[in-house]
């Protein structure tokens, strides 16, 4: 007697669709998704088959598929811990469903929590790929619902953490009654290599990717650009202060680099060393605000033996390190009086003395000098030499902060995640659509620095192969926008805010005109929540609408 599989229920998942019309929108939690035409797609992959072939187009739309079936089961492995392994299972029938893209019935499924037997027999009514092929292709030899067997075999291999293979072997586009689809361990598939074939790259796109590189590789050779290429950024308000790096590198002048805390002054102090004729040769980076005032003159300059108490020896300075070289002076505005003049004194006549000594020291050092202050208010202010002043502002460069070059924080992102993911060899799937809009919409007061710092934590609290969402970002903010309507258990758009039946604009006047407190007034709906779900957070978090680390963390907020 076969066991009782489960059935469809699309009020798992309507919850997690939101429509933002102010947007333009429409989120899964937090992927953007379309709406796409089935007409439009008939007719693309009509023109991709005639193009490429049967056996590249089936593998193309497979590939597509498995794509696609990889983030609704990395959602569905990241859901509430209370769900059962037959829940998040049914998630990807749901979410497929409701996509307008099939509609399965479970017709056999073995899938428990502490085994690893995997064995499911599914049924596929209306496959939107069957009235492609009958409006479009007309009839087929094989199976021709490549794309959902692609998203059953992404969504069971990433929820289940193993190779799992979906194969339809029977097909209303090839003649059969009816669309009928296997999925058990990838292993276990007497053709088990050549459905791997499938999800694998096509070597000839790999070929194309290949020569792409290679030839742009050629084209920034040819410039100096390449010296850049670990330079992260393609702005125009970057790319503006990249040129004024490279125009620099071929004179001595002395350059002052200004921009807020974390834009990356140390970075592009470097460029300028690594355009220039001394590329071979030291570069010593020093933060002024980091080294006592009583000890910034023999860190800069050197110190000979008996100068103060302890100095038991002669020390060079960092200026004497990066002879031939460039010396980068970070928070240049720290430097006390006595450390100024000597600075002064090696730009105006590239010579300088130890402290304690009287010997003058001859010294070939290009200077690039920081701040994120206005050195100019602090020359009225007189907390720094006007004389050098003029000498270090001769060539500035602006550092736009990371709010005006936003186009830029996909490429940082990619660029830290892979720095990062390396360090702590880790892999994710990236960051989630919505979690990247809300990065861009930040305003960034530190900058690239804090965005570093953002995109580590989250690599670490996110999951092995998991996508890095919002909750692990800005643990506050997650959810679909504020603005979004969602769909009820029947599929009706409503209101994300209100349910139907409530007026939302009288419940909110009566609360301001009683004169309530919004901290006192969340912590109170929280509260009730909890009681009403016996205690189970993920519940609770359903009830008003949120993730569950996101609920997790408004109570933790209150309890301190």
């Amino acid at each position: 007697m076969n066991k009782p599989v489960p059935k469809l229920d699309l009020s798992q998942v309507t919850p997690h669709i939101a429509f933002s019309a102010d947007q333009g929108k429409v989120w899964l939690n937090e992927q953007r998704v379309m709406l796409f035409s089935q007409t439009a797609l008939g007719k693309f992959r009509k023109e991709v088959y005639d193009t490429i072939g049967e056996e590249r187009c089936k593998a193309f739309f497979m590939r597509l598929g498995y794509q696609l079936g990889i983030l609704d089961g990395e959602l569905a492995r990241s859901s509430d811990a209370e769900m059962t392994i037959q829940d998040r299972f049914m998630l990807g029938p749901e979410l497929h469903a409701l996509r307008g893209m099939v509609l399965p019935e479970m017709v056999e499924l073995e899938l428990t929590e502490k085994t690893d037997q995997f064995y499911c027999e599914v049924r596929w009514h209306n496959s939107y790929e069957v009235e492609i092929y009958a409006s479009e292709m007309g009839p087929m030899d094989e199976p021709g619902c490549w794309n959902l067997t692609g998203y059953a075999s992404g969504y069971t291999s990433a929820l289940l953490q193993r190779e799992i293979f979906f194969q339809e072997l029977e097909c209303l586009s090839c003649g059969n009654e009816r669309c009928f689809a296997v999925g058990k361990p990838a292993q276990q598939w007497s053709n088990y290599e050549q459905l791997k074939r499938y999800y694998e790259p096509d070597p000839l796109l790999e070929e194309l990717r290949s020569l792409q590189t290679t030839v742009e590789a050629l084209k920034e050779s040819l410039n100096q650009g390449d010296k850049l290429a670990n330079i992260v950024g393609s702005s125009k308000p970057f790319k503006h202060a990249l040129q004024m790096v490279t125009k620099a590198s071929d004179s001595k002048v002395s350059v002052l680099l200004l921009g807020e805390t974390g834009v990356g002054k140390e970075v592009l102090a470097r460029a300028v060393h690594i355009t220039s004729d001394r590329a071979d040769k030291p570069f010593v980076a020093v933060n002024c605000a980091a080294i006592p005032p009583d000890l910034i003159e023999s860190e800069l300059f050197g110190v000979e033996k008996g100068a103060y108490t302890g100095a038991n020896q002669s020390r060079m300075g960092r200026f004497e390190r990066a002879d031939n070289g460039t010396i980068f002076l970070d928070e240049v505005i720290e430097l006390t009086p006595r450390a100024q003049a000597s600075l002064l004194r090696v730009l105006q006549e590239s010579e300088f003395e130890r402290v304690g000594d009287n010997k003058v020291r001859k010294v070939d050092v290009r200077v690039v000098a920081a701040t994120n202050e206005d050195l100019s208010v602090a020359v009225e202010q007189g907390r720094f030499r006007a004389d050098l002043y003029y000498r270090l502002s001769a060539y500035p460069i602006n550092i736009p902060p990371l709010r005006e070059r936003k186009e830029d924080i996909p490429l940082f992102v990619a660029h830290f995640l892979e720095k990062y993911q390396a360090l702590y060899n880790k892999n994710v799937l990236g960051i989630s659509d919505l979690g990247m809009e809300r990065l861009s919409a930040y305003h960034w007061p530190g900058n690239i620095r804090e965005l570093e710092n953002i995109v580590e934590r989250a690599l670490i609290l996110a999951d092995v192969n998991g996508v890095i969402g919002m909750e692990t970002m800005f643990p506050e903010q997650s959810g679909a926008p504020t603005d979004a309507k969602i769909l009820d258990a029947s599929g009706h758009l409503q209101d994300k805010l209100f349910p139907a039946g409530v007026d939302g604009a009288e419940l909110i006047d009566s609360l301001l005109e009683s004169g309530f407190e919004l901290e006192a007034f969340e912590k109170t709906v929280l509260d009730a929540a909890l009681r009403k779900a016996d205690g189970n957070v993920s519940k609770a978090a359903r009830l008003v609408g949120l993730s569950r680390p996101a609920f997790a963390y408004r109570v933790k907020k209150f309890a301190e």
